[in-house]
């Protein structure tokens, strides 16, 4: 793993809702993509590079018909990060894409199931208390 390098493409997802009268419009970020790239950094660079100039979010996709380019602006942030608008028609996308490299990896585990004795101790005492939150070391 000390050479993994991965492109992230994340999309700003938009959800209306609307309360007492008004319409609020959410926005937030979701990891839509993650595509392992042999190589190492310049590679994964490159390749960061060609998804923000090609990716295509399933919104436009699923709307667009054969031969339309949608409207795109890309920009090549400071930390290598790319920011792209890319819009067609009434719809609009924003996206980031970036090369990272993958540098820890844990699986998931669950704990083994409570027995009958175990399940009544959890009703009669109440629940068991969780775990301290993280705190920096020191």
């Amino acid at each position: 793993m000390a050479d993994d390098w991965h492109v992230l493409i994340e999309e700003d997802t938009r959800e209306t809702r609307r309360a007492e009268g008004a319409e609020l419009k959410l926005h937030r970020w979701a990891l839509v993509a993650t595509h392992p790239v042999d190589g190492g950094r310049e590679r994964a660079l490159a390749v960061a590079e060609d998804a923000a100039l090609h990716y295509l979010p399933a919104v436009l996709a699923r709307h667009a018909r054969s031969g339309d380019v949608p409207a795109r602006r890309a920009f090549l942030a400071a930390d290598g990060s790319w920011l792209v608008w890319v819009g067609q028609r009434h719809r609009e996308c924003h996206l980031r894409v970036t090369a990272a490299r993958l540098v820890h990896v844990r699986e998931e585990s669950t704990a083994p199931p409570k027995s009958l004795k175990e399940k009544l101790r959890t009703a009669l005492d109440g629940p068991e208390p969780f775990p301290a939150p993280w705190e920096p070391p020191g």
